[in-house]
């Protein structure tokens, strides 16, 4: 992931190394709202194609979701993952700290926990990652040289015999090349003390661990052609000329308005592809709401679908709460795990048909939120959002607002709020209930300045 964030996570537990296939087993409503603190394939169902995972699959790909283990208990969770995901990648549970938090002692526990309920329902497993200069023990940055490159090719060799046999592609290297126009690779305990040839000695170590699994390099800010994707480009090129075992490309695909997805994005993935090696894109998430994000949705999706060798598209995470920035509501279902219109995007560019019964809700159920500001003086404002329903009776809404920071909200009425990051979720109260065509209206004070005007998401009916 960018380092412009350290991901929160749980760490594993113990549990020996091991080699084989796991057994498949009314009124105002008062808050202060900050902006930086706003407190195989899935079931079988009757229109396959009417899920991402047996959308992705009919098009020959894998459509999956990273996953905590720490939310598998969350029934809507596992309830989504399962129905509508058929390949998952471990968000933080396989990463070194969480593995080998000391050296030699292994601990796997929460990863068998991902890896199990994925078997179980008959996913596919993305490792991720066994060599990031992120997210490391202590331990190992005090390595010198000739210790350092042990440790590297045994965490490697034990970590993919662990799962060997279970796990289709693995993100053996991440991260190693800088940001900004250099091409340069990136400080790190492995670049650092044991050179550009660190790189290649991880896959050939990965290769003899487990001949069967796809061997990835992963990185960030490599989406279009740029200095960053060309010594990527060149890397691989080079590998391939040269028999190192590559297999294939991982693109996160991390996305916002600041650095949206590029004109040249299928280009560049097709450039990767013609050097014969697949590509993945690996952690999907797109800053935004509503016919802009969904838009930006579908197009990564055709993007992959246009790539003979683009094998597959994950999505860093499932609902908007639990995204590693969720204030920009990046994903495809909101906190309530309601399908955005983004959903709907992806699943119409993978050829299947939005409006599965299988999500919360009501699949006929639909509104609309419209923003006003109502009363506005030099410190803040109040504003009004309107609800009003489709072409169906609605008996539940509900809506995000993000507030810009320094921005509060410091009242809502007719509505009840909850919080996460700076995005307020606006669910009905005794105002559920419209008729077709009705509307009702919910209101909130904030306080701390009048620019920018709140931004307003799509409305989630039910």
């Amino acid at each position: 992931m960018r380092m412009i964030r350290e991901r929160s996570g749980t760490r594993g537990g113990g549990g020996p190394a091991r080699g084989r296939l796991r057994a498949v087993l009314g009124g105002a409503t008062t808050v202060l709202l900050t902006a930086t603190a706003l407190a195989a394939l899935p079931q079988t169902t009757a229109h396959a194609a009417d899920t991402l995972g047996a959308a992705a699959a009919e098009k020959g790909r894998y459509f999956g979701a990273a996953v905590a283990a720490n939310h598998l208990g969350e029934a809507q969770y596992a309830a989504t993952l399962d129905r509508e995901f058929n390949s998952v990648t471990p968000e933080n549970e396989m990463k070194w700290d969480a593995v080998e938090p000391n050296r030699g002692s292994f601990s796997f526990s929460r990863a068998d926990q991902i890896v199990d309920h994925a078997q179980g329902k008959g996913m596919k497993v993305r490792g991720h990652t066994l060599v990031w200069h992120s997210q490391l023990p202590g331990w190992v940055s005090g390595l010198g040289a000739t210790d350092l490159r042990s440790a590297m090719n045994n965490h490697i060799t034990q970590v993919m015999t662990h799962y060997k046999g279970e796990i289709h592609s693995w993100d053996v290297v991440n991260e190693a090349f800088q940001d900004g126009g250099s091409g340069a690779r990136r400080s790190s305990p492995f670049q650092d003390r044991l050179g550009d040839g660190f790189i290649e000695e991880a896959f050939r170590t990965a290769r003899a661990a487990d001949p069967n699994a796809k061997l990835c390099y992963n990185d960030y800010n490599t989406d279009g052609v740029n200095a960053k994707s060309n010594a990527v480009y060149t890397m691989v090129r080079d590998f391939k000329s040269r028999g190192v075992p590559i297999d294939c490309v991982g693109f996160q695909s991390h996305f916002n308005p600041n650095s949206p997805v590029p004109s040249d994005y299928q280009a560049n993935l097709q450039r990767f592809a013609d050097l014969g090696v697949d590509v993945q894109i690996t952690e999907l998430d797109i800053e935004g709401s509503g016919q802009a994000q969904a838009t930006n949705y579908g197009n990564v999706v055709r993007a992959c679908l246009a790539v003979t060798r683009c094998t597959g598209i994950t999505v860093w995470g499932i609902p908007d709460k639990y995204s590693w920035r969720s204030s920009g509501t990046p994903l495809l279902f909101d906190d309530n795990y309601n399908k955005k219109p983004a959903y709907d995007a992806a699943l119409s560019a993978l050829g299947g048909t939005p409006g599965d019964p299988g999500g919360p809700g009501d699949p006929t159920a639909a509104c609309t939120a419209t923003y006003s500001t109502a009363e506005q003086w030099s410190g803040g404002y109040n504003g009004k959002v309107t609800i009003t329903a489709g072409s169906s009776p609605i008996t539940g809404w509900s809506v995000n607002v993000t507030i810009a920071s320094p921005q509060q909200v410091v009242s809502v009425w007719n509505g009840s709020p909850t919080s996460n990051g700076n995005v307020m979720t606006v669910r009905s109260t005794w105002n559920g209930s419209l008729a077709a065509g009705a509307s009702t209206s919910f209101g909130f004070t904030v306080n701390g300045g009048t620019t920018p005007p709140p931004q307003v998401g799509a409305c989630t009916a039910s």
